[in-house]
C-alpha cells in the first residue's frame, strides 16, 4: 500500500550534483579492472577464461544486490539504504586493494558488486525530489556521470598499477566512494518510503534468485572448458533452469514479492529488459576483446600495448559514454523512447561489424570504441529513464532493477563469451589467440544488436511516458 506521508522537499542542483559526485566515484572503482586486465592476468598467472571471470563477479554479484536494493529502497527510502549499501561497497574496495591473490581479489570484487545497486537507489530519490520530466534528464545525468567516473577509472588504472602498483588503483576510487557517500548523506534530504505494505522480505524469493545467479556465475565459468566437462555444464544448466522455475513459482504465489511477475509482464517493462539485454551483450563483447588487440604483440597483429596505452586509447570511448548519459535522457524527452533506442541499437550494429572487417590500425579500434560507447549509453539510458518513469512511483526502484539486472547478465555473458573465444582459439604453449577470434567475436556482436532492431520496433514512441 502506498504510504500518505507529506511529499518531499524538492532538491536543487546541489543534492543531485551529489549523487553526480557517488556516481562518478562508483563508476571508477568498477572500471578499474578492464584496462588492466592483461596486466592483471599476468601479475596473478591467471588465464584469460579466468581474467573474464574476475572481469564479470562484480556484475553477477550486482545482479543479486540490485532488485534487493531497489525493493528496499521503494519500502523504506532511498538515502537510507543507499547509505548502508556504500559502506558494503567501501569495504569491498579496501578488500580489492589488499588482495594478494585473485581468490581474495574475487571476494573484494564480490563486495564491490553492491555499487550496482546505487543507480537505481538514485533514480528513486531523483523521482521522489523532482517531476517527471526533470527527472528523465536528472536520471541521464547521474547515469552519464557515472559513466564519465568509469572514464577517469580507466584513464588512471593503468598509471596508477604500473607506477605505484595495482593495489592503489583500487585503493584511490575506494576513498573517493567514501568521499561520494558523506557528501550525499549531508546534501540529500531523506526521501519517504513510497510504500509501507507491512510485508518482510521475500526471502525465499531472494535465496532462489541467489542460487540461479550463482549457478549463472558457475555455467559461464566452466562453459571455456565444455568440451573437456560437458556433463558438469549439462548438470549445472539443469540446475539453473530449476533455480529459475522454482523462483517463477515463488514469486507468483509471494504475498510481497521481490519481483512482481506481474509488473515484469509489461510491455514496456520487458521490452526494456530485451533490449537492454541484447544491447549489453553485443557491447561488452567489444568492451572485452578491444583492450585484449590493443596488448597482442606488435609483432603478432595487434599494438603490443600496455596498461597505460591501453587506457589512453579508451579514453575517447569513455568519453563518449559519458555524453551519452544526458544525451538518451533529454532525447527520450523530446523525441521519444523509441526513436532514441533505435538509432543507438543501428549505430551500435554497424560500428560493430565494420569493427570486424577494419581493425588494423589503432584508429580504426579507436574510432569504432567511440561510436559503440556512444550507442550504447543512448540506449540503455533511454530505456532506464523510460522505464522508471512508466511505473508507479512506488516501483521506481524494482522496476529501474530489473533493467539494470538486464544490463549486468547481458555484460556477464558477453565477457564469457568473450574469454571462452580467445581461450579456444590460443594455441598450445602460445599466448597470442588467432585473429580469427577477434573477428568472430565482433561479427557475433554485430549480429546480436541488428537482430536487437525486431524488438525496438515494436516499442511504443514513449514522448508521454
Amino acid at each position: 500500500m502506498t504510504t500518505t506521508s507529506a511529499p518531499p522537499i524538492r532538491i536543487g542542483k546541489a543534492a543531485v550534483g551529489a549523487l553526480g559526485v557517488l556516481a562518478v566515484a562508483t563508476g571508477a572503482l568498477e572500471s578499474v579492472v578492464a584496462p588492466t586486465l592483461p596486466l592483471l592476468q599476468r601479475e596473478l598467472r591467471i588465464t584469460p577464461a579466468e581474467g573474464a571471470l574476475l572481469s564479470i563477479v562484480l556484475l553477477i554479484t550486482g545482479a543479486l544486490v540490485t532488485p534487493v536494493a531497489g525493493k528496499l529502497g521503494d519500502r523504506y527510502g532511498g538515502k537510507r539504504v543507499l547509505i548502508r549499501l556504500m559502506a558494503v561497497v567501501c569495504a569491498g574496495g579496501l578488500v580489492s586493494a589488499l588482495a594478494p591473490n585473485l581468490p581474495v581479489l574475487l571476494l573484494g570484487q564480490v563486495l564491490q558488486g553492491a555499487m550496482v545497486g546505487a543507480l537505481p537507489l538514485s533514480f528513486i530519490l531523483v523521482r521522489s525530489h523532482l517531476p517527471a520530466g526533470e527527472s528523465k534528464v536528472a536520471i541521464g545525468v547521474v547515469s552519464g556521470l557515472f559513466v564519465a567516473g568509469g572514464m577517469a577509472g580507466t584513464l588512471s588504472a593503468g598509471p596508477v598499477a604500473e607506477n605505484l602498483s595495482r593495489h592503489w588503483m583500487f585503493a584511490l576510487p575506494t576513498c573517493a566512494v567514501i568521499g561520494g557517500t558523506l557528501l550525499v548523506n549531508r546534501l540529500m534530504p531523506h526521501d519517504p518510503p513510497t510504500r509501507a505494505d507491512g510485508a518482510g522480505i521475500d526471502w525465499p524469493g531472494l535465496l532462489l534468485l541467489s542460487g540461479a545467479l550463482v549457478t549463472l556465475m558457475l555455467v559461464l565459468a566452466v562453459a571455456p572448458d565444455m568440451t573437456e566437462m560437458p556433463f558438469v555444464l549439462g548438470a549445472l544448466l539443469l540446475v539453473l533452469a530449476g533455480f529459475v522455475t522454482a523462483w517463477t513459482a515463488v514469486e507468483r504465489r509471494a504475498a510481497a514479492p521481490m519481483v512482481d511477475l506481474r509488473m515484469l509482464a509489461r510491455p514496456t517493462l520487458w521490452k526494456s529488459c530485451v533490449l537492454t539485454f541484447l544491447t549489453c551483450l553485443g557491447t561488452s563483447l567489444a568492451v572485452y576483446l578491444v583492450p585484449q588487440l590493443f596488448a597482442v604483440p606488435s609483432d603478432a597483429y595487434g599494438f603490443g600495448a600496455g596498461a597505460t596505452e591501453t587506457g589512453f586509447y579508451l579514453l575517447p570511448g569513455a568519453v563518449a559514454a559519458a555524453l551519452a548519459g544526458p544525451l538518451g535522457g533529454m532525447g527520450a524527452r523530446r523525441f521519444g523512447s523509441r526513436a532514441v533506442v533505435t538509432a543507438g541499437i543501428a549505430l551500435l550494429a554497424l560500428a560493430l561489424l565494420a569493427l570486424a572487417l577494419a581493425h588494423a590500425e589503432i584508429w580504426h579500434l579507436v574510432t569504432a570504441k567511440v561510436l559503440i560507447s556512444l550507442a550504447s549509453g543512448l540506449c540503455v539510458t533511454a530505456l532506464v529513464t523510460t522505464t522508471a518513469t512508466s511505473v508507479d512511483k512506488g516501483d521506481t526502484g524494482i522496476a529501474t532493477s530489473l533493467v539494470l539486472v538486464t544490463r549486468v547478465v547481458g555484460f556477464a555473458v558477453g565477457a564469457q563469451l568473450g574469454g571462452a573465444l580467445l581461450t579456444a582459439a590460443t594455441p598450445a604453449g602460445s599466448d597470442v589467440p588467432a585473429e580469427s577470434a577477434f573477428v568472430t567475436g565482433f561479427v557475433i556482436a554485430g549480429a546480436v544488436a541488428a537482430l536487437s532492431l525486431l524488438v525496438s520496433r515494436t516499442m511504443s514512441k514513449g514522448v508521454e511516458e
